[in-house]
């Protein structure tokens, strides 16, 4: 059927609206179109180059050199060897067991080792290389090198690795490193991104952990084309890292050698302190432990004889162990009295052997006593009822104050871990940690070093080094070498004429005839040593125990005899240095700590091993064949090695 003109029009009409409609459509999504590729092409073509390039480029950070740690006189305590090492990607690897066996036939590796390296293996991305095994000889990595063809995924690499050349001799200061663990990052609110690298190293103890920031360097960067996958095919660009800073500390590494050899056999301390400054020379812990181990990776029966050794060789006892002063403590109730008025040091207090004090009787060391003595003769036989009667006049509170004064009860800050703050016991102390009250038989206990007073074999050197100069000495283990050796220590404000018969009880301490320590005294010309002898109770030997013989110390088992000390300072006209010495369970003071103090004192006033010379001619020969069989232990001098960098 024809239709009309007029339904004609009226279809050409609709037509033509909707071509409009459709054509302005097309028209509007066309020009988004064209302003979108615009937005695009100008405004944003930077953002999406720089996308782009991420997915073409990687940037990896490349670990820096470890700073260096050195003693005083430049001799390398902490350093950085060549390692070569094997490292393995997953994502290359194939068959990860059979390239793992064909491996173990050309280089050394324990089952421990592969199942470690899966397990890592495992733990990241396909493309971040693992370390399989490291420290291997030229001839073990030009093995795996000739191998490469069959060894899809393996690497040989050279990188740095931590040494300590001195193994044992600073392992409790200089401490160890080891690999990042995650209880690590967890304590970092901003961890930084250096410490991502698998088996990266930080501190974990010692100068190494509490001068990681200052150690560790900057990272550097390499930049490097990946495919699709992230597969490297090859590197751009590389920027090296920052090396760490060095640093050096105040030990002598010679003198620290001695003194750790002298210590041989024992669970014990000694320190040496210069008066004049504060430096540490020496901070001996015995017996220590090689911190190579821990570098390399410390296997479990090594770790579990140390953990497991009765003489804990992993404690730094300088600064963790906490002991009862015992005697050496005397000369700071002798200060607090004569501070407090209570006597003159002149005035004399008869000694029977024992005091009865509130109902319980306190002996003195001497069952007979030492009959009339004054505040320099019980100092040098150290009486313990002279100080009884001192501390009952003057109360602990001024005890507690002098001891304070004089650097016992403080935490020093230095950088090693696990540094102690003793006990300097007070009445509130006692309240709040023991919900009693402070009684005059407490008081009695501390006048003599026992009771509740605990000190570190460090403060014990940092009181004698404060007697010796009536200054605040303050213990320093890091300096830069380019300032001053010398520094300003404020004064303790302590009267000379008190000082005078303190120093003059512990000179006759060592050089008097009755004095605790004469067997120990030094006689060479200008290095008369003064100190003072302790001995602090671990265990009462008991009731049942005296009923079945055993009536001395060296009948006990070694784990409950006494504690022995002694601290010292030389020259005793012109004090250089402070000595302390602990001897864990070593009995007496005079006849274990004592000779041991009095040799550590003669090598840093000789800065060599003691001469023969300066001890009294009757002990020479015996001085003289202990002294070869040490020798034999001591470093030699090209052991010690300067370094240049």
């Amino acid at each position: 059927m024809k239709r009309s003109e007029q339904e004609k029009e009226l279809s050409r009409r609709t037509i033509g609206r909707r071509g409009l409609v459709i054509g302005g459509l097309q028209l509007a999504f066309a020009g988004t179109l064209l302003w979108r590729l615009r937005e695009m092409q100008l405004n944003q073509s930077e953002e999406f180059r720089l996308l782009a390039e991420e997915n073409r480029i990687n940037l990896r950070l490349l670990p820096p050199v470890r700073g260096l740690i050195l003693d005083r006189n430049g001799v390398l305590l902490a350093g950085n060897e060549q390692n070569y090492r094997v490292v393995i990607k997953r994502d290359d690897v194939g068959d990860i067991d059979l390239v793992l066996g064909r491996l173990a036939q050309l280089i050394p590796l324990t089952e421990d080792d592969i199942e470690r390296t899966r397990r890592d293996m495992l733990r990241n991305r396909p493309f971040v290389p693992v370390t399989v095994a490291e420290r291997l000889s030229w001839e073990e990595i030009s093995r795996v090198a000739a191998n490469a063809p069959a060894l899809p995924g393996v690497t040989p690499e050279m990188g740095l690795s931590r040494l300590y050349p001195l193994r044992q001799d600073t392992a409790h200061v200089v401490g160890y490193v080891g690999p990042v663990s995650e209880r690590d990052l967890e304590a970092l609110e901003t961890p930084d991104p250096v410490l991502m690298i698998p088996r990266f190293q930080i501190g974990k103890s010692g100068v190494e952990r509490m001068a990681e920031d200052r150690l560790r360097g900057r990272a550097g960067s390499q930049r490097v084309e990946v495919n699709s996958v992230g597969r490297v095919m090859r590197e751009l660009d590389r920027v090296e890292g920052t090396p760490g800073a060095n640093v050096h500390l105040t030990i002598d590494a010679k003198l620290q050698n001695y003194a750790l050899e002298r210590l041989h056999g024992q669970s014990a301390a000694a320190v040496v302190v210069d008066v004049t400054n504060g430096d540490i020379l020496a901070l001996a812990s015995g017996p220590s432990f090689d911190p190579n181990m821990f570098v390399r990776g410390i296997s479990t029966t090594n770790f579990n004889e140390l953990l497991n050794n009765d003489y804990r060789p992993l404690v730094n006892k300088t600064v963790q162990g906490m002991y009862p002063p015992g005697s050496t403590f005397k000369m700071v109730t002798g200060l607090a009295a004569l501070e407090d008025g209570v006597t003159d040091g002149q005035e004399t207090v008869f000694c029977p052997g024992h005091m009865d004090v509130s109902g319980n009787r306190f002996h003195c060391w001497k069952r007979g006593g030492h009959g009339r003595v004054g505040l320099v003769s019980a100092l040098a036989e150290s009486c313990d009822v002279y100080f009884y009667e001192m501390a009952q006049r003057c109360g602990i509170d001024k005890i507690n104050a002098m001891s304070t004064r004089l650097g016992l009860g403080i935490r020093y800050d230095l950088p090693i871990t696990s540094v102690a703050g003793g006990l300097n016991p007070t009445r509130e102390w006692k309240r709040n940690n023991r919900n009693a009250e402070w009684r005059i038989g407490d008081t009695v206990n501390a006048s003599i070093g026992q009771g509740f007073v605990l000190s570190t074999p460090l403060q014990l050197a940092v009181l004698t080094a404060r007697l010796a100069t009536n200054r605040a000495v303050l213990p320093r283990l890091v300096r830069d070498p380019l300032e001053r050796s010398d520094r300003e220590l404020a004064s303790l404000d302590l009267r000379p004429e008190w000082l005078r018969m303190i120093r003059q009880g512990m000179n006759q301490t060592v050089n008097d005839r009755r004095g605790t320590a004469y067997s120990s005294r030094v006689v060479a010309d200008g290095q008369t040593m003064a100190g003072k002898t302790g001995t602090s109770q671990v265990f009462s030997i008991t009731r049942a125990e005296r009923e079945a013989g055993i009536r001395r110390q060296e009948d006990l088992p070694w784990n409950r005899r006494n504690h022995a000390l002694f601290v010292s300072y030389a020259p005793y006209d012109n004090p250089r240095y402070a000595v302390s010495v602990v001897v864990e369970h070593g009995g007496g003071g005079s006849s274990a700590a004592t000779p041991i103090g009095r040799d550590i004192m003669l090598a840093a006033l000789n800065d060599a091993s003691p001469p023969l010379s300066a001890y009294p001619a009757p002990q020479r020969n015996r001085i003289e064949f202990e002294q070869r069989e040490m020798e034999q232990r001591l470093r030699r001098p090209e052991d010690m090695r300067i370094s240049r960098a």
